[in-house]
């Protein structure tokens, strides 16, 4: 029997491990993968507090090595279901169950792929799913971001004041996010909208050199540039907990910035919950949350 039980070791989950440690209470880690998450894929973060420039990969060490020296256990089975005997939690893995007073679920959200060949091989050499995260490194330069919804219009107006040119590019005649971000988009002078296309090819030499699109008369065109920024949508990895837990109808957990789910005892905590702002730091933030309220239930019982 544990105290809290994190399904994910992202920056929220591992976050998460360290408050809940400081508290003094029993924590385990459950992890299908490998802890650190997405950021382990950013070759340098330059917007986290104090560190200034720090790759992902040491990022999630450093968390990592932080929770576990404060006696977090790790388990690297990947969690399936979670069970409600009102104080007592189980959590069901692939291989084994664990039982605790509290869950916080810290899963993370997928981003959605183009699906093309060199797609994931060019992720930090010219392909990137965050255009807060990385858009500075393309400062003057010529990027295209894919999308047509919200993220991908506000990417759009963003790396417009930071790129030389700015490609929008959309697969259907008009945007589905908000018109008032559109006509914002339309007033910049080095943002050009293609529409009724597809990214249907990635060229590189190392890094991305250029694209290749397709649009729907079949007609190819390639577009040479040093970014390509995909807001195609994210995939929140909740869907082994939809029969307790309550998500919304993008499938993220429905909880607010306490981390609250509609089940006394679990918390979901990082890009799996709903929020406006996905980031390294609001992931660390609610990881923070969700083991102080964890450890505020569990004094309740």
């Amino acid at each position: 029997m544990y105290d809290i039980i994190i399904i994910g070791a992202g920056p929220a989950g591992l976050t998460a491990a360290i408050y809940a440690r400081r508290a003094s209470k029993s924590v385990l880690v459950l992890e299908a993968l490998s802890y650190g998450g997405q950021i382990i894929n950013t070759p340098d973060i330059e917007n986290y507090p104090v560190a200034a420039h720090i790759s992902g990969f040491e990022f999630a060490n450093k968390v990592y090595e932080q929770a576990q020296a404060l006696g977090a256990e790790f388990v690297f089975e990947k969690a399936v279901e979670i069970l409600d005997s009102g104080t007592e939690k189980t959590v069901v893995t692939t291989d084994n169950s664990y039982t605790c007073k509290a869950v916080i679920i810290a899963t993370g959200s997928e981003n959605r792929k183009l699906g093309l060949p060199e797609e994931e091989a060019l992720v930090g050499r010219g392909v990137s799913y965050c255009a807060t995260c990385d858009g500075a490194f393309y400062r003057n330069k010529t990027v295209a971001v894919v999308g047509g919804g919200n993220t991908a219009l506000e990417d759009a107006l963003y790396l417009a004041d930071l790129a030389e040119t700015v490609y929008l590019i959309h697969r259907r005649d008009a945007f589905r996010g908000d018109e008032a971000t559109v006509n914002a988009l339309k007033q910049r002078e080095n943002v050009k909208f293609i529409y009724n296309s597809t990214v249907t090819k990635l060229n590189a030499d190392k890094r991305l050199t250029s694209i290749e699109v397709t649009d729907k008369n079949g007609e190819v065109s390639t577009i040479e540039l040093n970014g390509l920024f995909v807001a195609v949508g994210r995939i929140p990895e909740n869907q082994n907990f939809a029969k307790l837990i309550k998500l919304d109808e993008a499938g993220y957990v429905s909880a607010g910035e306490d981390c609250i789910t509609n089940v006394p005892g679990i918390y979901a905590a990082g890009d799996n919950r709903t929020k406006n702002v996905r980031q390294l730091v609001t992931a660390a933030a609610d990881g923070a949350v969700a083991a102080t309220e964890a450890v505020k239930y569990i004094a309740s019982l």
